[in-house]
């Protein structure tokens, strides 16, 4: 058949044969459109490589592609073909680019299991409910500020889940330059968004609240009502502040009573020397020991599980008439109580185990002797009010202090 002009009117009138029918446009050398005899047209161009290699990739399927839209096309592979690319290859190695679903899977991989239990639990979640579901699909190298600020708006009714997810998604943009997926520098997550207030609330027990609360725990022992793993961890929780996961995986051989400390081979923020005021370490003393976790489920060979734990403090916060406190607000009661003794910056932060502050305190002199005293004060006040008694003299497991 003689060249003519491609047009949708001489591409959809020629009827499909035995073989393959190849129609060449007369105005663009090298695109084509190819009938197959089951009567699929498919555009095509056909190219030589500076080095001699032949090429014919398709440019798409007539209708919906339309013969104007894929010479265009063709023409502008053509062009890139004779400034000496190959926009063949150029398209088989965009095929085979990785999608932010694969990115995903190999930071939960590399970089998820260097974290802490809880932080890669938090960012896995993050990426299979949010990240995966809106930008899955995309190719790493193709997500712009556009689609992470998509990604930030549609979590708007979350608004710290919604920073989060952004800040782990520019992490793993980050390691994609690492790891050459994405061009240097070219991190679409920054400031591709401004971050959503997120109201952090500022919670702690008063003295009254925190009388109420060491009622209920004691009448729970009393009556056996809780699982004695659960009342110890809340008062171990609400004494020293520790995170909830540091409480439930302590384990008997990480407290030094000769020392007064514990030694945490494992918390959120690396391994970590607690120190302990007298109060904890004499309760801790008075424990019965029949495994070895401090704090014990039903199983005496398991530790409590947070589900346990945090469905027994529903019930103890309803009887104290503390409905609003969550389990990680005595963390923020004993920061405030030691602020509040006369503690400074870099105290509270080894009180907390917090990992810095603003990175300055690496270059501060300190020594034992004032956070054990900070302890003391801290375990003493509330300890005294969870009793009802002067916080000048405490009787724990019929020893006074």
């Amino acid at each position: 058949m003689a060249n003519k002009r491609l047009t949708k009117r001489l591409v959809e009138s020629v009827t499909p044969g035995a073989k393959d029918i190849i129609l060449w446009d007369s105005e663009l050398k090298g695109f084509g459109c190819k009938i197959t005899p089951k009567g699929k047209r498919v555009y095509f161009v056909y190219y030589r490589t500076r080095a001699g290699q032949q090429r014919r990739p398709t440019i798409g399927v007539h209708d919906p592609l339309t013969c104007e839209k894929a010479r265009e096309t063709a023409r502008q592979w053509l062009a890139e073909a004779a400034d000496g690319g190959d926009p063949s290859a150029d398209r088989n190695t965009r095929r085979r680019a990785p999608t932010v679903a694969e990115l995903c899977e190999r930071f939960v991989a590399e970089h998820c299991s260097r974290k802490h239990a809880s932080t890669a639990k938090e960012y896995r979640r993050l990426i299979e409910r949010r990240i995966k579901p809106m930008l899955g699909r995309l190719k790493v190298d193709t997500v712009t500020s556009a689609d992470v600020a998509r990604l930030h708006h549609a979590m708007r009714d979350t608004p710290r889940s919604a920073n989060q997810a952004v800040s782990v998604l520019s992490k793993m943009m980050t390691l994609a330059i690492r790891w050459k997926l994405r061009p240097d520098g070219l991190n679409p997550c920054k400031g591709s968004v401004d971050k959503y207030p997120e109201n952090e609330r500022e919670r702690f027990l008063t003295e009254t609240e925190l009388s109420r609360l060491g009622k209920v725990l004691d009448e729970a022992e009393r009556t056996r009502t809780e699982l004695p793993g659960v009342i110890r961890a809340i008062r171990l929780l609400a004494l020293t502040g520790r995170r909830m996961g540091d409480i439930l995986s302590l384990r008997w051989d990480h407290v030094d009573f000769g020392n007064g400390c514990l030694r945490l081979p494992n918390t959120k923020t690396g391994a970590q020397k607690v120190t302990l005021g007298a109060l904890v370490l004499a309760l801790l003393d008075g424990f019965e020991r029949t495994g070895e976790y401090v704090v014990q489920g039903r199983d005496p060979d398991r530790s409590l599980s947070v589900w346990t734990l945090e469905s027994a403090w529903r019930r103890i916060r309803q009887q104290a008439e503390i409905p609003d406190v969550r389990i990680h607000d005595l963390r923020h009661t004993v920061g405030t109580y030691a602020g509040q003794a006369g503690a400074n910056v870099f105290l509270v932060r080894d009180k907390l185990g917090h990992k810095t502050i603003a990175m300055t305190g690496r270059y501060v002199e300190r020594d034992t002797d004032p956070l054990r005293a900070l302890s003391d004060k801290v375990e003493n006040r509330i300890a005294a009010a969870m009793n009802g008694k002067d916080a000048e003299i405490l009787e724990v497991n019929g020893a006074k202090r």
